[in-house]
């Protein structure tokens, strides 16, 4: 297998402050990632190096076998679906949830004077349906319920059949029932043999899909762990990336985390 996303020696430097250091990491096709960190270990910064919106300050970013500095990005985003809730803040509150999903075929935020054919109506049907979206597909993103504005941007990053999806913090916010249907859409996704390679950040052991196959964890812009789930996700390894002695149990395919009283 190729690798998706190979980050060697990575570092950025903001400020004179270092937000990530010296990072390794290999992202394989056919994985799916989770990176779990506490706020300000980094996760946003490394999504965005993967997503192509930053370069590193020192180090080698290859995404998709080009590497970060020596390709044309905008040549390289098509191939990269990013939901975010940065980016759900730029979408305009009156936009049809029909045009916010569609008007990614064109990398535009809000619907203008482009034109679309009818794969690019169908194409956005099938995602509109596959995240419960279908009977809201005429109504403003702005009526939206949270859970609904995070379907819609996944759905909306999927639009371009990309080879990488990259998720920053897709349940934060949401109720237990929010989270649970939007962590299965994300495994139904993961099922698919023509799934893009997945990349979640999350703070949060309980969002940790049933599908993922390998976990990242950082922490103050370090990596403490990387590797198979199975071995990565450990009371140890969780506790000394959150400073905090916590347990760490499997339940199934699905994690929880609580202090060690």
């Amino acid at each position: 297998m190729s690798d998706v996303i190979n980050l060697v020696d990575v570092s950025v430097v903001r400020s004179g402050q270092k937000i990530l250091g010296d990072v390794d990491w290999a992202v394989a096709e056919g994985e799916n990632w989770v990176v779990l960190g506490p706020n300000g270990a980094g996760k946003t910064t490394l999504l965005q190096i993967a997503a192509t919106l930053i370069h590193p300050s020192a180090g080698t970013a290859e995404v998709l076998d080009e590497r970060i500095g020596r390709v044309d990005v905008f040549d390289l985003r098509p191939r990269i679906g990013l939901a975010s809730t940065a980016l759900a803040a730029q979408v305009p509150a009156q936009e049809r949830v029909r045009d916010v999903v569609m008007t990614s075929a064109w990398a535009v935020l809000g619907r203008w004077r482009e034109s679309y054919d009818p794969a690019d109506e169908r194409r956005a049907a099938e995602l509109l349906r596959a995240w419960g979206l279908s009977e809201l597909a005429d109504h403003r993103f702005g009526t939206l319920s949270e859970g609904e504005r995070k379907r819609a941007t996944i759905a909306r990053a999927l639009m371009a059949d990309p080879e990488l999806l990259l998720l920053d913090e897709p349940a934060a916010g949401l109720d237990i029932s929010g989270r649970e249907d939007l962590l299965r859409r994300i495994d139904d996704l993961a099922e698919d043999d023509q799934a893009p390679t997945l990349v979640m950040v999350t703070h949060h052991v309980e969002e940790v899909p049933r599908s993922t196959t390998h976990v990242l964890l950082l922490k103050a812009g370090e990596a403490v762990a990387a590797g198979p789930v199975q071995q990565v996700l450990t009371s140890e390894n969780v506790s000394a990336t959150f400073e905090l002695d916590v347990v760490v149990q499997r339940h199934g395919h699905r994690w929880s985390a609580l202090v060690d009283a």
